[in-house]
Formats: C-alpha cells, structure tokens, sequence
C-alpha cells in the first residue's frame, strides 16, 4: 500500500508525539495525593419544603388504579439476566493494556472480586446447564427469601487507596517527584473518593435490584391480608441505606414508608447481630485463625505483579518505589474510581493477566477468610442458618447462637409467617452464611494455591461476593413430586445443586430437593457448628487447608 506525501508526513507527526509523549516527564504539581471532596447542599443552603409542597398536600393526581402483582418468575418464558455492569450501567470501563481492538472483549469488571459490580452467573457453572431462577414447570412459588448485600460502595477508612494517595502526597513533598508515559495523569491527580458510604451507583443497584424482585416475585404480596413485611437491615449509614434503595424499588416512592417495616439492627462491637457477627466472634480477626485469608492473598501478591510494577516504576523519577500493595492500591483505585466516578485511569494502566491476578487475590482472601478454608465462617453464618430455618419451620428455635439471641424474640420483630424476606447484610456474612448452608457445589476443587501461580477455580469471588450480591431461597409447591414441597437456592441467577452436600436430595436438573428433608438436614448442621468452640476456642488454623468453615479439633 502506498501513501501520499501528506500523509506520510502526518504519520510521523503522530509517531513523533507519540514518543515524546512517552518520554516527557510531568512535574507532580503539589496537590498530587491530596483528598478532594464536594458537598451539597452548599455550607449554607436552607431547604423550604413549604414552598414545593409534597403530592399529598398539593391533590390531584389523578386516576390511580394498580394492576396484578407481576409474577416474572412464574409466568416469563426466558429469565432477565444481568450480563454485567459496563453494558447496562453508566459506567465506562477500559479494555486492558495491550488489549487488540480485533480481539473479544475482556469485562474488567468481572475481575475485580467483592469489588466488581453484580451480574448474573450461569446455573451451568455449577453443574445444572438446563435451568434457571423461573419457576419449574408443573411447580409454584409459595415463599421467597432474600439475603443481600449492599450495593458499591467508598473504601473503607484507612484502607489502600487512602494509603496509597498519601504516599504519593510524601513523594511530591519531598521534591523532585515526577511521571511520564502512562503515569503523566498522576501529575495532578487527587484523591477523591469518600468513605464507606454508597455510591450513586451503589444505591441504583439496590435500587434496580428492588425493582426486579418486585417483577419476578410481586404475586406474593397478596399473601399479606392482615399486616406489611418486616424487611431487615443493619445500622451502618450504608445499609439503612441500602434498604431504603431496595425498598424504594420494591414499593416505590414515597409507598415503601408505608408498605414495609425496615427493621434496623444495630451494628457495633460486642453486640450480637446475625448481620455482623464478626463483632462477637473474637476469633475472626486473629491472624493465625479467621483472617489467614487476608496474609495468603498478600503473599500471593507479593510475585503476581513485578513486570508491571517494573514498567510502571520506569515511568516515575523521585523519590516513590512501588510495592505489591500500591499494585493491589491501584487496581483498587480502577475499581473504585470506576464505581463511584464512572471512570478511571487506573484500569488503562494493567493488563489482562493482571486483572486476573486481582481476581485471584480476591478469591485467596475469601476463601480463607469466609469461605472453606476459614475455620470461623460456618460459625459466623450459624444465625443467619438459624433464621432461615426458623422462618422455613415457623418455629422459634429452641436455643439460638449468641447471634441472634436478643432479637428473635417476638413475632413484631421476627416474624414467621412472611411470604416474603429480605434481609441486607455485608458480602463476609453473605459468604458465611452459604458456608453455614453447606452449599458446597460453590466451592468445589482442592483448596486454592497461595503462591505466585494463579490456579483456575470452581471460587470466584466476584460470582459469590460482589456489590449487590444476593442469596435466593425458593420455597415451591410440585404436585407431581412426592413429597409436593420442595426447595432450591440461587446465588446472582445461578441455581446451586445440593445434591452433593446434602443427603438425601437426588441428582436433580433443576436443583430441587424435597423441602423437609432439606430442613432435616440444615437443623443437623447448626447442631454440629459448635459457635463458642470455633470462634473463641485456642487453636490454629492456616492457609492450604479446607476446613468447611469449621474450627479444627486440636
């Protein structure tokens, strides 16, 4: 192919920019690493609600009649899955370096474990290729419960990303800190990510996912003839939060004030709380026994990412020296950026094997810290286990844990004959409380590799933990089968087989098992989760084990 002269020249303009982009370094001005914020209202701003009456004040709206509860579940002949948050969200997610525009797109935000935002995974990941969360044919629902995180989020307090920024505030007042290439954005980049509290696309993921549970499973309203649900939640500002989201998209607003009960319970240090029990559980923040997750998945970083720190450590001059953590730091930023800004320059900077070394880290820190290899999960997951099953039997247990003893006490707070639950928790209790269920389909394999080789696994952490993530328990009437009632659990649109952990449930295409013998066999693990033992007990506990979630015997 031969070109003009002009645009011969133009070619090499291009080349010539392009090289000097890559080698002119950018002095880091001396708000690099700061924390930038915004707040509105404006300091100052006096709202008047007398002046924009509500709807109920000011009339007319209208002829109002309602329709019949949707029933997607039961009625739709194809299921809605999410197939992930860069195609029906505002977010904009990069293709990895050295991504070749020829090549399939590669979903970043699938890999990013507890950090990635929801979206569906396949029944056949798990062994069932031929069902779905619609009702089986020849079957109907009768109940529904619901256990869910909240959606995206700030990072926590004085977590990584904060960490890093101040270091980068270090090296520029230290003088002489400078970027070029792929860095030059540093020069002038700021924090600006708050704390803890949901993001606006966090909450139009409870949002949404409030509006689909009302789709798929609105018929069960009907059931309640003589008082609303009681929805929980914990008091942290972002599950109230959350709650409200989800229940805004549930009811609608401002319905949701008046057709639910949000019951808040309150999260702190030594109080028990089903949605937070590693408040109580003293032995989910020793290093040796529940948070060996958190020293595995930093060893495995420790290797997993040197040649792009060696390429990214080539573009800065001064006096910074990246670690593994500011890797890990940086990844994070891209995914947090990403969620609460809608774009960052952070993700251009890694690669594809980078993105699944993230993954990985996340999947090692899970899976020892919540998952299997945690010797406190199951323990941990023990009153969540204890409610379900109490709701499934409509009997208060007996003895519950120190979980959840001071709240299960009265029918105004706990009750049990709700058609429908819904319950918001955090991901850790999400992911014990699947350990509680034995749901071991989720975990299958040996237990994951912790050193600097990434090891393929049935445990991805951003299939069973990510933002919005949730639990679905369907109970269902089969007339069929004998005996009728029958039961299935779905983790984000995946249909879980049980056959293998619980005895009794047969090799089943759709995932169900026979509703009592299910219970049967879920009263038999909270005998066996001995809570006192394995989260106050002396022992010791260490990655490359697979414990069930349970403590081992010394």
């Amino acid at each position: 192919m031969k070109f003009s002269p002009i645009t011969v020249a133009l070619l090499a303009e291009v080349a010539a920019v392009s090289a000097a982009n890559s080698t002119i370094q950018y002095t880091a001005s001396s708000d690099v690493g700061s924390t930038s914020t915004d707040a509105f209202p404006p300091i100052g701003t006096v709202a008047n609600s007398t002046l924009f009456p509500p709807e109920s004040v000011v009339g007319f709206p209208g002829p109002t009649p309602t329709g019949v509860e949707p029933a997607m579940a039961q009625t739709a002949p194809i299921y809605p899955y999410a197939t992930g948050a860069s195609n029906s969200f505002p977010l904009v997610a990069e293709q990895p370096k050295g991504h070749s525009a020829l090549s399939t797109n590669f979903d970043i935000t699938k890999y990013w474990g507890n950090l990635s935002p929801w979206y569906s995974v396949s029944s056949a990941d798990y062994g069932l290729p031929d069902t779905s969360p619609l009702i089986p044919d020849g079957c109907t629902i009768n109940q529904v419960h619901l256990l869910y995180r909240h959606g995206a989020r700030y990072p926590t307090t004085g977590s990584a990303p904060s960490t890093f920024a101040g270091k980068l505030a270090n090296a520029t007042k230290a003088g002489g800190f400078s970027t070029s290439g792929e860095l030059a954005f540093l020069s002038n980049w700021t924090y600006k990510l708050g704390a803890e509290l949901l993001t606006p696309f966090g909450r139009s993921q409870n949002f949404q996912l409030g509006v689909a549970y009302r789709q798929l499973y609105g018929e069960l309203l009907n059931n309640f003839t003589d008082t609303i649900p009681v929805f929980r939640t914990q008091s942290q500002d972002r599950m109230v939060k959350t709650a409200q989201n989800f229940a805004a998209g549930f009811f609608g607003v401002p319905e949701y004030v008046d057709q639910v009960n949000i019951e808040i319970l309150v999260e702190t240090p030594g109080l028990n709380n089903s949605g937070a029990p590693y408040e109580i559980c003293n032995n989910s923040n020793v290093a040796t026994r529940g948070s060996i997750g958190s020293a595995a998945a930093a060893k495995f970083a420790s290797n997993a990412f040197n040649g792009t720190l060696a390429r990214l450590q080539s573009q800065v001059s001064g006096n910074l020296t990246f670690t593994p953590t500011d890797a890990i730091a940086m990844l994070q930023l891209c995914s947090y950026e990403t969620d609460a800004l809608g774009y960052s320059a952070f993700c251009k900077l890694f690669t594809e094997q980078d993105f699944i070394n993230y993954e990985y880290f996340y999947d090692i820190s899970f899976y020892y810290n919540n998952g299997p290899g945690s010797p406190v999960s199951a323990a941990q997951g023990k009153g969540y286990l204890q409610e379900f099953v109490a709701r499934f039997t409509q009997t208060y247990p007996e003895a519950l844990s120190a979980l959840n003893e001071t709240f299960d006490n009265s029918s105004t707070y706990f009750p049990l004959n709700q058609s429908i639950y819904a319950d918001a928790t955090h991901e850790v209790v999400v992911l014990d409380t699947l350990m509680a269920f034995n749901l071991t389909a989720l975990f299958n394999g040996p237990p994951l590799n912790v050193t600097a080789n990434y090891q393929q696994s049935n445990f991805v952490a951003s299939k069973v933990v990510p933002f919005g993530t949730h639990f679905t328990t369907q109970v269902l009437e089969c007339p069929a089968r004998s005996p009728s009632k029958q039961i299935r659990f779905i983790v984000n649109d995946a249909v879980v087989p049980i056959s293998d952990s619980h005895p009794g449930c047969p090799v089943d295409a759709d995932g169900l098992c026979s509703f009592s013998n299910v219970v049967d066999i879920l009263q038999k693990r909270i005998q066996e989760i001995d809570f006192n033992y394995d989260c106050f007990a002396n022992y010791t506990a260490s990655a490359g084990q697979d414990y069930n979630g349970r403590a081992p015997k010394m």
